[in-house]
């Protein structure tokens, strides 16, 4: 982490915020809403991206759209000594993985997954657990969101 990296004021908390919430809004939107002219946004986001506050800018799909409303958390187990990053790696052709975890406990990852029913959540599965690292799963399924903050 650089020193600029950590001097973040409130208008670049609200910038951040609202390409949060929108991040194809334009600089000329962006900068109506917290003050400032659209050449100045710019050069505000271009810092922010050069600090590596802001990673990267993305879409993200309503699952449901895409007829993926089933929702589910896997505990992996993987053979003893297995490094992180071949996990990753053995989890990435799963497009039924929404994010992966390394995690304390007895399990070593911790898989988030969304799948259209139960059908395809016991076919994602058995392609995972086809993973030569795999040990073992241990699944639950999501009945109900009560609190998302992302």
């Amino acid at each position: 982490m650089t020193d600029e990296m950590l001097r973040l004021d409130d208008l670049d908390r609200k910038i951040i915020a609202q390409l949060l919430d929108d991040g194809r809004r334009s600089f000329r939107a962006l900068g109506t809403t917290v003050g400032l002219s659209a050449p100045a946004v710019k050069r505000r986001v271009d810092r922010l991206r050069a600090a590596g506050v802001i990673d990267r800018f993305t879409v993200t799909v309503d699952p449901r759209v895409m007829g993926w409303s089933v929702e589910a958390f896997i505990e992996l187990f993987c053979a003893p000594r297995t490094p992180a990053l071949r996990i990753r790696e053995a989890l990435t052709g799963h497009p039924e993985i929404v994010s992966a975890f390394t995690i304390t406990g007895d399990a070593d990852a911790l898989l988030h997954l969304r799948v259209a029913d139960a059908a395809h959540l016991e076919e994602a599965l058995e392609r995972i657990r086809a993973e030569r690292i795999v040990t073992q799963t241990r699944s639950v399924v999501v009945l109900s969101r009560l609190l998302d903050r992302t």
